[in-house]
């Protein structure tokens, strides 16, 4: 089956455009030596595989290497005795991958947490055994690529008993987070995808429209984005480049909203 990848930010589609419109929107960006696309199998030619490393017990990451395609975006995988969710799907698969996939045991859904990071999830669910890919209504629009296992989704849904999935929107309107009750020795993982986004310091977390073209969400927003996900008990929190808050997870995205939504209100604009 053939289909197309946009090597910018890594979105499978169904014909080839002149140009990706995710990556002609303003949160990304369309290189300068203008759109380029590729397939799996000639990603397959270039050495391209998929690594899997534990994070901690039950979550596990999934990267593409060399980083040749899509944003360097880290997939997680969460597996529960009721069976294993795959979130924000890397922009490769081979057989080695499904099989390291597979051998953690059965995939219910495959779910990205913004359309950036929907990578090649219809081939990943195909691969899988055709389980659901869960898309949000409110950014359903954004697919290019889709299937009879796609379904659209809003507001709250449990995937799996003590796996939540929630729209605090923000980056997108769909913008997604996961909430793992038994992660973090039981007090609670949230998977935030760059709805929230770690920081390098590893105590702060950012709030933005677009990370590489710098557009910052508004302060009312951010406050909202954070209110929403504090329904939630999470001790650490994992984005979707690697970036983890590792302890007081919850604290740190209420204060860090706190704080964004100071400074765009110019409440420190005598420090400028």
């Amino acid at each position: 089956m053939t289909f197309w990848i946009c090597r910018t930010c890594g979105v499978e589609h169904a014909d080839r455009p002149e140009v990706c419109a995710l990556c002609a929107d303003e949160r990304q960006w369309v290189p300068a030596e203008g759109q380029l696309w590729t397939t799996l199998e000639e990603l397959g030619r270039e050495g391209v595989a998929v690594e899997m490393s534990e994070l901690e017990p039950d979550l596990f990451a999934l990267t593409v290497q060399p980083p040749v395609i899509g944003i360097g975006q880290q997939a997680k995988l969460v597996r529960t005795p009721a069976g294993n969710l795959l979130w924000d799907p890397v922009s490769y698969l081979d057989d080695a991958a499904v099989e390291a996939v597979r051998e953690l045991g059965d995939v219910v859904a495959v779910i990205a947490s913004h359309p950036h990071m929907f990578g090649v999830q219809v081939e990943w669910s195909r691969r899988l055994g055709d389980v659901p890919v869960l898309v949000s209504e409110a950014d359903a629009g954004w697919l290019a690529r889709t299937g009879p296992t796609v379904e659209t989704w809003k507001e709250d849904r449990e995937i799996l008993p003590g796996v939540t999935l929630t729209q605090p929107g923000g980056h997108f309107p769909g913008s997604a987070v996961v909430h793992w009750a038994a992660g973090a020795e039981g007090r609670g993982v949230l998977l935030s995808g760059d709805t929230i986004f770690a920081n390098p310091d590893r105590t702060s977390v950012s709030f933005m429209r677009s990370y590489p073209n710098r557009i910052p969400l508004s302060g009312a927003v951010t406050l909202r984005v954070a209110e929403h996900v504090a329904r939630f008990p999470f001790e650490r929190l994992y984005n979707n480049l690697g970036g983890v808050i590792a302890a007081d997870a919850r604290e740190a995205v209420l204060r860090s909203a706190q704080r964004h939504a100071a400074w765009t209100r110019g409440d420190f604009d005598h420090l400028t």
